[in-house]
């Protein structure tokens, strides 16, 4: 309590710390643990009205997710750097791919760990396909629609072609605006062929920087005082803990509820880069 109240009264700059970790998914769809527009708004409100801040940092750490929340997300971070005339400096911790590297280029800046993950400028769509199990075991599928393509990419049909051409279209699609989203925000930064830098591939920190996807290496409170002194005080954003959290007491379904489902796919995400 008493360094909370020495650090409330402090003089010197403020850069408040809005930490955005994990992946990026619709509210509620990988159990509230995910990263939204209507989780994050809230943060970033907080931080770019704090009294006397002289930047925003984002402490990221994301393998992706949604390509419209990570568009969200990152048009209201340049919404309230512009209102405020902030500067945005992003932090990669452990990885910034995808989705992550959407948000990361909301930034004004963004600074690496040589170690980091960054990249992985593309779009992915990814299932299981179960039309053999469903005959194995003797389970006919009954399906009625009104339209033809309303049970598109159905898991329990064999692929159609025209199908997979749909939804290469539509990932197409998907793939400019996050392309156009870092020409725009990289700029003349960017080095190296786009064909290999918007393939999809990921790379550590330090490749990243030779190609122009990152600033700079660094460390978050080290770079911060370098650049605003010893004495800037460094509020950390985040969300709200719910009253039962606070005493270390756990809500939700029981370990093989939802709730696990949510933190098997989050898992992926994951561990697509290793992690």
């Amino acid at each position: 309590m008493l360094n909370w109240i020495r650090d409330r009264f402090r003089r010197g700059p403020v850069v408040p710390v809005v930490r955005l970790s994990g992946v990026i998914a619709a509210g509620g769809m990988l159990g509230g643990r995910s990263l939204s527009i209507e989780a994050v708004a809230p943060l970033l409100k907080r931080a770019f009205e704090m009294r006397g801040a002289k930047a925003v940092a984002l402490a990221l750490n994301s393998p992706g997710g949604s390509p419209v929340q990570s568009s969200l997300i990152a048009q209201r971070i340049r919404l309230h750097a512009a209102e405020k005339g902030l500067p945005v400096i992003a932090f990669v911790e452990d990885v910034a791919a995808s989705g992550g590297y959407w948000l990361a280029c909301a930034a004004d800046e963004i600074i690496v760990d040589p170690s980091s993950i960054v990249g992985s400028i593309g779009v992915i769509s990814a299932g299981f396909g179960f039309q053999d199990l469903l005959a194995r075991i003797g389970v006919e599928r009954r399906v009625h629609t009104s339209g033809e393509r309303k049970a598109m990419l159905d898991p329990f049909r064999p692929e159609q072609g025209d199908d997979i051409d749909r939804l290469k279209r539509l990932q197409a699609e998907i793939h400019d605006g996050f392309k156009d989203w870092v020409r725009e925000r990289r700029a003349t930064k960017l080095r190296g062929d786009e064909a290999m830098l918007f393939s999809g591939e990921f790379w550590t920190g330090k490749r990243g920087l030779e190609l122009g996807l990152a600033d700079g290496m660094g460390e978050l409170r080290a770079t911060l005082q370098a650049r605003y002194g010893d004495k800037v005080r460094l509020p950390v954003i985040g969300p709200r803990r719910r009253l039962l959290q606070r005493f270390g007491l756990r809500t939700g379904l029981g370990e093989l509820g939802p709730a696990t489902v949510a933190a098997l796919e989050e898992r992926g995400h994951w561990q697509r880069f290793g992690l």
